[in-house]
């Protein structure tokens, strides 16, 4: 089935509804907001990189001349710049967030929080901003998407070495903090159905780019041949938005998790002990959120 088609059949219009979304100028970002324009929905852009997120608000309106669009300045790293955009978006906040960003191959160094930066990109701060947020979004009836990944099956949590700080396998390190943004969010069952998590598939993003340069100058080509392109693979993140999951359920592509339309689907990856040690860990670091200000 073509992507129009089955947007055309399994989305609604999003005619007077805001999404913000995180990593926007990204592969799947770029791609979703194209979606989301189509639907009919006003955007709140946030980007790390403002000229980006400002060339991008221009490309997009050039398409859709109707579309309202809003970039805020979101640095994942820094803990006062999400703490800065939570209280924006409280004073007028969206009817969806999706939390879209993300970093794996990256240079590794300790955060103003403590945290290694990875595991403060990919769960520290996406989780304050769904905590924050969850109250006022579940008041306006909309969803919180948060995009998981299967990276998480990669090593359970050692709680020891919470953020991995001393794994030095790029894959580990963003898998486990994947790992603790999706469970930790499947515990906060108090709130029903308003957040869900959703996986992409395999897709050619900059987050598949970090492999060697000789290597990757190989194999991008076939990656583009065999994975879904990006416009087809964020249709999971889309179909978050308009279906409820359960605890421990998420939408991801229906071949093997990593291609294909999306679907529901029960995840028994992670123990219920594990699971409820993550979630005390969310919390505590959350509740302690405000030491963390430089």
């Amino acid at each position: 089935m073509k992507t129009s088609k089955w947007i055309e059949k399994n989305i609604p219009s999003l005619e007077g509804k805001t999404v913000a979304i995180s990593g926007a100028t990204g592969g799947i970002g770029k791609e979703l907001c194209r979606h989301l324009a189509a639907l009919g929905a006003s955007l709140v852009l946030l980007d790390r990189n403002p000229e980006k997120s400002l060339a991008l608000k221009k490309t997009l309106q050039k398409d859709f001349p109707a579309l309202g669009v809003k970039n805020i300045t979101l640095d994942l790293e820094d803990i006062d710049s999400v703490r800065s955009v939570a209280e924006s978006l409280l004073q007028d906040p969206p009817d969806a967030l999706i939390l879209n960003a993300g970093a794996y191959h990256i240079p590794r160094h300790k955060c103003s929080t403590g945290f290694d930066n990875v595991f403060q990109i990919n769960f520290v701060s996406p989780y304050y901003l769904a905590r924050t947020l969850l109250p006022k979004i579940q008041e306006r009836g909309g969803r919180i998407v948060a995009v998981g990944s299967i990276a998480h099956t990669y090593s359970s949590a050692n709680f020891s070495d919470i953020d991995f700080s001393l794994v030095t396998k790029s894959s580990k390190a963003y898998g486990n903090a994947k790992r603790y943004l999706m469970f930790s969010l499947f515990g906060l069952d108090e709130y029903g159905k308003t957040v869900v998590v959703a996986h992409p598939g395999i897709t050619f993003t900059n987050i598949t780019a970090h492999y060697p340069r000789l290597i990757f100058a190989i194999i991008k080509h076939p990656m583009k041949v065999i994975f879904m392109r990006p416009a087809r693979a964020c249709l999971s993140i889309l179909y978050g938005l308009v279906t409820e999951c359960g605890k421990n359920e998420w939408i991801g592509p229906k071949f093997f998790k990593v291609w294909g339309l999306p679907r529901r689907q029960r995840l028994s990856t992670c123990s219920d002990e594990e699971a409820a040690q993550i979630c005390a860990i969310a919390e505590e670091i959350y509740d302690q959120s405000d030491l963390f200000a430089e």
